[in-house]
């Protein structure tokens, strides 16, 4: 079962000391999920920062009054990046700058990250309105979010210097005092770096190991047919070769917890779940992603979340598309309507349906 052996997470400014030399530090973010967890470990001549949240003038703040406490005014030797989501790279490049810090990363994710920050644009591309269309966004919230200035990597990240660390599948490193094991993980974000110490119990797991809430797995336009569902199953069956019970996972959201072994069955099954239901549901009538919201989140999705939720919808109907078992079968609106392959429906034999 799942525990929590630090039930209190550590003040603004703060840190919980969780393992020898280790300490857990939050950040704030200015979104429903309103902290990112970072860690520091000591080098004995530093520390080594894992994730760093945004780049904003109060972050920046806090991590002075972490440097002038917790940290102890010491040098920051090297920051990692599990991977390349804006609250876990946003000061990568500010420390590197200020301390010179070494910086590793998975090439994937170092790439993506410098890409996405230095890809700043005004408005939405003519792809991403499409890629929205086609998943059932409301016609009315297209217009908006087409006319409006969508969200850049470079409003909360530190440019990227060149020059990074590579982190690869099965490497082991070096850093608090400590070898680890680098195991990578995808899905939730591509060649996502997790940590597995060779010397204690402890766990570094960034977004791909979670204990109460179930990682984003979202579809872009950058590549619209991806399989990001198939890819985290993939890899919660292979870390479960990694897992123990007594291990401590310091995560990136949340709280640290015991128990991986019975998180990663629980988030495989969740997701098999949703699949089961979206299948059972397009098997009576043919849905748009956007339409399959009721069914993958029991709940109802307001516009800040309703991003977010787009982009793992797909995903849940492209695992199901790319195994065969639905398929598109006709329009409405422009957005593609899916239905499970082989069954009738009104859409695949009504007289206005737009076949592809």
């Amino acid at each position: 079962m799942i525990r929590n052996p630090f039930p209190a997470p550590p003040p603004e400014g703060g840190a919980v000391t969780v393992a020898p030399g280790v300490l857990w530090m939050r950040l704030p973010l200015p979104m429903a999920l309103d902290h990112v967890n970072v860690y520091a470990l000591d080098d004995g001549d530093g520390w080594t920062i894992v994730d760093t949240g945004f780049d904003t003038k109060r972050a920046r703040a806090i991590w002075a009054s972490l440097r002038d406490g917790p940290l102890q005014g010491r040098r920051i030797n090297r920051v990692i990046g599990t991977h390349h989501h804006p609250d876990h790279v946003g000061l990568l490049g500010w420390f590197m700058a200020t301390d010179g810090a070494e910086l590793l990363m998975s090439r994937t994710a170092w790439l993506t990250a410098r890409m996405l920050t230095l890809d700043e644009q005004a408005a939405a591309s003519p792809q991403q309105v499409e890629f929205w269309r086609k998943a059932g966004m409301p016609a009315d919230m297209l217009e908006t979010r087409a006319a409006a200035r969508p969200f850049n990597f470079a409003d909360v990240v530190h440019p990227l210097p060149v020059g990074f660390t590579r982190l690869s599948e099965g490497d082991v490193v070096e850093f608090g005092q400590r070898r680890w094991r680098v195991a990578m993980g995808h899905g939730h974000a591509p060649c996502h770096a997790t940590f597995w110490s060779l010397e204690d119990d402890l766990v570094i797991g960034g977004d791909q190991l979670l204990a109460s809430i179930s990682p984003n797995l979202g579809v872009y336009p950058t590549e619209p047919a991806a399989d990001p569902v198939g890819e985290w199953l993939e890899s919660c069956a292979r870390l479960s070769g990694l897992a123990r019970d007594d291990q401590l996972v310091l995560a990136g959201h949340k709280l640290p917890f015991t128990g991986l072994p019975f998180r990663l069955r629980q988030m495989t099954e969740n997701h098999h779940a949703a699949l089961n239901r979206l299948t059972a549901a397009l098997t009576v009538a043919p849905r748009t992603a956007v339409g399959c919201f009721d069914l993958l989140f029991k709940r109802r999705i307001g516009e800040g979340e309703f991003g977010l939720a787009l982009v793992e919808a797909v995903a849940h109907v492209n695992h199901l598309h790319r195994a065969g078992v639905i398929a598109p079968v006709g329009e409405s609106d422009g957005a593609t309507l899916w239905g499970v392959t082989g069954v009738e429906t009104s859409a695949s034999s009504g007289k206005n349906a737009n076949l592809r």
